[in-house]
């Protein structure tokens, strides 16, 4: 399964960190974070609980890049 999140980064090197945080994952299969369009797109692991991993998702992206966001609608 696939989604798509609004994301708020203040600089493409930043966008980059963030996206291969997502990658190292545990149920995350891909990610890929545009900088320019401020969005985040996160293809989950089969059977993967999407609420649980990407809370870890927001936790990895924030040691990354304390200030950047996900909006987990």
């Amino acid at each position: 399964m696939k989604k798509t999140y609004k994301i708020e980064v203040d600089c493409a090197n930043c966008a980059l960190k963030m996206e291969d945080a997502a990658k190292k994952t545990e149920g995350v299969q891909d990610a890929a974070v545009s900088f320019m369009t401020q969005k985040m797109k996160v293809e989950f692991a089969e059977g993967a609980d999407i609420s649980t991993v990407m809370q870890a998702v927001l936790k990895a992206c924030k040691k990354v890049e304390s200030d950047c966001e996900i909006f987990l609608d």
